[in-house]
């Protein structure tokens, strides 16, 4: 196999980031990303075999870049900006989450598909296990683990984009509002304090 002009497979992430969302998901080809990276065709499948390959690298380059940023942050901090990340990414015509639920239902079809989502679904899961246990130490609630927090913050991020993906009036700052202070509430349960 020929080796890739000298372009990293980050830089060609962000090029394919761009691409989709000046074309949208429905126009995102291989070539419309090699066409704005200015680089050949052959270069892109030398990093990535196949379109799908390149979503899912985009859709794991923003997660891990939304949660290095979220965790650099104080951990009294943490939840209120993890969900100010969530809100940042949840809209109409979110391009992220339109990717993200496009390879969801690609992925009842491909098995590669669906690990590689779990992958990245369990992930998120364990940052935010870790962050939960920094800043609570343990669960709120007798009985529900720390881990079926992640599980469940995580459902909550993404069923409520997936709502605003369906309804164009869907009250996201209303909704991210109401949510905050539900964890503001849970985080004073036993005295738990502040976040």
């Amino acid at each position: 196999m020929a080796k890739p002009n000298v372009i990293s497979k980050d830089v060609l992430i962000q090029y394919a980031k761009e691409c989709l969302v000046n074309n949208g998901i429905e126009k995102f080809t291989l070539r419309s990303v090699a066409e704005m990276a200015g680089v050949t065709q052959g270069t892109i499948y030398y990093h990535f075999r196949t379109k799908e390959q390149l979503l899912l690298a985009i859709v794991q380059n923003v997660c891990e870049n939304s949660w290095t940023e979220i965790s650099e942050q104080n951990e009294q901090l943490f939840l209120s900006q993890a969900i100010e990340s969530a809100k940042s990414r949840c809209s109409y015509d979110s391009f992220f989450h339109k990717l993200f639920f496009t390879l969801v239902a690609s992925s009842f079809n491909n098995e590669k598909i669906r690990n590689q989502l779990s992958d990245i679904v369990t992930e998120e899961n364990s940052s935010l296990i870790s962050n939960l246990l920094g800043l609570w130490g343990k669960s709120p609630i007798e009985g529900v683990t720390l881990e079926t927090w992640g599980i469940l913050i995580n459902a909550i991020v993404d069923g409520i984009a997936l709502q605003a993906l369906l309804q164009k009036d869907f009250p996201v700052e209303r909704t991210y509002q109401e949510v905050e202070q539900l964890f503001k509430a849970l985080s004073k349960v036993k005295g738990m304090g502040d976040w």
